[in-house]
């Protein structure tokens, strides 16, 4: 009996032994899933990269491809995409259905529209030249959906109207949910685009001279003779007056996509379009958009050979986009 006494006693001594060790190894295995990222936290990350997600520099007189990098990944533009804005209406106006004197009504739901605005009033009505500066230079998101309500009833006819216009211009990469870019709201989807896509738009754009009207004005009053309601709208696009013959285009952010530009410049007779697509910091969009510009003028013949299209030069700007 007594080599049974003797092992009992054994058998309970090795279960207590092996029992901090499960311990210790379930507290393990509870701290690794909780550090591991869940995979809705991962889709809250920023898609953006650094130096960014996609470029592409075009000569605008030709539509050559001068650089390209990553330029087909799929991106959010954010305010980038009111420059499909600009390019329906321009068209309107060319095709006489709209003109730059037509009256603009806001309505509660442009009243309402919050990120970058001019605080437009319900009832409130401005004239579409106006609409278009503060489309253009202040970002107004207000703005976007009293346009889009003018132009095509309601926003989602707007919207509508601005996919189809992007399958014709081959935006095959592209599918608009807003008119603004704002962050979509709960049941709605991101805009979509990618830096080729976007260069296409601005070549096409570039085709209406009052394009450059309205984006290479840097400051401008909104509501001037109203006391106490006038906004002073400045560009968000701060090449404007420091890169050499910069005119255009628009700028875009938002938390999910980080910092776009679309820009363009004139030098010597000659016309570049560049794309910095959903960057990490705007110090790094802004800097990277230069070289682009830069390396795109480059890539170019000497100015005076070939027989390339005359390129559109801006309107003098007003006095007040003078100032700064």
């Amino acid at each position: 009996m007594k080599p049974m006494n003797w092992i009992i006693p054994g058998l309970l001594l090795l279960l207590l032994a092996n029992q901090p060790t499960a311990n210790v190894a379930a507290a393990t295995a509870t701290k690794a899933a909780a550090a591991a990222p869940s995979a809705t936290s991962a889709r809250r990350q920023p898609i953006s990269r650094d130096p960014w997600l996609g470029a592409i520099v075009l000569d605008a007189a030709t539509g050559k491809v001068l650089y390209e990098d990553q330029a087909d990944t799929k991106g959010y533009p954010a305010s980038v995409l009111k420059l499909m804005d600009l390019l329906i209406i321009l068209e309107k106006i060319e095709q006489k259905q709209l003109t730059l004197e037509d009256q603009v009504p806001v309505s509660a739901k442009a009243s309402h529209t919050g990120g970058s605005r001019v605080w437009l009033a319900d009832k409130e009505s401005f004239t579409v030249d106006e609409m278009l500066y503060a489309l253009m230079i202040q970002s107004a998101n207000d703005v976007a959906v009293a346009l889009a309500e003018k132009v095509a009833g309601s926003t989602d006819a707007f919207i509508e109207l601005m996919n189809r216009r992007a399958k014709e211009l081959g935006m095959n990469s592209t599918v608009f949910h807003s008119v603004h870019g704002l962050p979509p709201g709960k049941g709605q989807e991101n805009d979509v685009t990618t830096a080729r896509d976007l260069s296409l738009l601005c070549r096409q754009l570039l085709k209406h001279s009052d394009t450059l009207r309205y984006t290479a004005t840097r400051e401008r009053p909104f509501r001037p003779n109203v006391a106490g309601k006038t906004v002073i709208m400045r560009t968000h696009n701060h090449l404007l007056g420091h890169v050499e013959g910069c005119d255009g285009l628009k700028t875009g952010y938002i938390t999910a996509s980080g910092f776009s530009i679309a820009v363009t410049a004139a030098r010597h007779g000659q016309r570049v379009i560049a794309i910095v697509f959903d960057s990490t910091t705007l110090k790094v969009r802004d800097a990277k958009a230069a070289e682009l510009l830069a390396k795109g003028f480059a890539a170019l013949p000497a100015a005076g050979l070939g027989s390339a299209p005359p390129v559109i030069q801006p309107p003098a700007a007003p006095v007040a986009a003078q100032k700064k």
